[in-house]
């Protein structure tokens, strides 16, 4: 196999199929994407779980967001996928691999769904799919996931989508709207010889 850091797997940005999803990218430029990226960063459930260091509260913010993630896949340290139903094309919502290292075969995962789109496992079967893109296109080997200690539906659908609870990472996370006062963090992984769980669907 060649160099990983030989390869150019995030240009052109790729789109990833399966599980009734497709994985696609963001339009920085799409005014629907700009809108549908707000209204992720502002949900209520968003922000009881995810203290962003940058706060989006309008369409200009939001956009220098989604700018940044696009700026990410570019320069090879992130790529944000646009996850989206696979029969309407309808936006479901988002999952990033961020703090991507080619060269350390290392990525973590974080996403949201929209308030419309929850309760048809979009969160696992996106995760399952995003999973499986980095460990084979991408050649990595270990993918994490963290989320804040009580958040049980991300713990779940780590779980789901066999990511293995590895332990709890003390302060590792802002608390809810501040950036002054910390919480805990469950920290999940799957490396590449993990087995592959069972495919997630819709309604099971």
């Amino acid at each position: 196999m060649a160099d990983i850091r030989e390869r150019s797997p995030l240009r052109p940005f790729p789109e990833v199929h399966g599980l009734g999803l497709r994985l696609t990218s963001w339009d920085v430029g799409s005014e629907e994407h700009v809108e549908t990226w707000l209204r992720g960063l502002t949900d209520p459930d968003f922000l009881r779980w995810n203290t962003p260091l940058r706060l989006v509260g309008d369409r200009e913010s939001a956009r220098e967001s989604l700018r940044s993630k696009v700026e990410a896949a570019e320069s090879g340290t992130g790529m944000t996928f646009r996850i989206t139903d696979a029969a309407s094309g309808a936006t479901l919502g988002s999952i990033s691999l961020n703090e991507l290292s080619l060269a350390l075969r290392v990525t973590r995962v974080g996403y949201w769904v929209l308030p419309e789109a929850r309760g048809h496992r979009v969160a696992a079967r996106a995760l399952a799919l995003a999973a499986h893109f980095a460990f084979t296109d991408l050649g990595l080997h270990r993918v994490e996931l963290g989320h804040a200690l009580g958040h049980d539906v991300s713990c779940r659908v780590a779980e789901r989508c066999g990511f293995r609870y590895e332990g709890t990472l003390r302060g590792a996370m802002f608390e809810a709207g501040r950036q002054d006062a910390f919480r805990d963090v469950h920290l999940h992984a799957r490396i590449a010889t993990d087995p592959e769980p069972a495919i997630p669907s819709p309604s099971a």
